[in-house]
């Protein structure tokens, strides 16, 4: 009987995507910031490229006190207690990224996972509980991300190091 219990919660485990991209995508949603927002000169750049994903790329520069561009994406208020993980299908170019969750768009605390990225197809499982409280790249005394409820979603890539960048996403799901 317990195994019938493991195995059917395994069955029954339910996925729902944020973002599907396609060459038909819908990224009217998305922007990008980067660190001119504090007089810094970095420059990403988002769209749909040729093969219907989501590429964000660009330059980091370190010229007045810079140094990260980020990739946003805002939407409705969204439940995600009965979810535990972010899985994400990309693909980078070996430098480390971030992915950063809001529970409001107008909150200051983001909810932050670091990873690193491969130039090959790979897919990310990002559990909730792993996701640690930030703000301006400052680690809060607070709990980790609850949970509960999701309105952004966000890659930064901020490396302390002047680069180039390129970030393909396939996918973004919640389990």
């Amino acid at each position: 009987m317990r195994l019938f219990i493991i195995l059917s919660s395994l069955f029954f485990m339910t996925t729902t995507t944020l973002f599907n991209f396609s060459k038909d995508a819908n990224i009217n949603n998305w922007r990008v910031i980067d660190d001119v927002v504090m007089g810094g000169r970095s420059n990403g750049n988002f769209e749909i490229n040729a093969d219907g994903h989501g590429r964000f790329s660009g330059q980091i520069s370190l010229e007045n006190n810079g140094g990260f561009s980020s990739l946003r994406y805002n939407f409705k208020t969204k439940d995600v207690s009965a979810y535990k993980t972010i899985k994400l299908r990309i693909k980078g170019d070996g430098n480390n990224y971030q992915c950063r969750v809001k529970t409001s768009s107008s909150d200051y605390v983001s909810y932050i996972y670091e990873f690193e990225t491969t130039t090959n197809w790979i897919t990310i499982e990002i559990p909730f509980t792993a996701m640690d409280p930030r703000f301006r790249g400052r680690k809060l005394n607070e709990p980790n991300f609850p949970g509960e409820q999701l309105e952004e979603i966000a890659f930064l890539i901020g490396n302390k190091k002047e680069q180039s960048f390129e970030l393909l996403i396939d996918s973004i799901d919640l389990m």
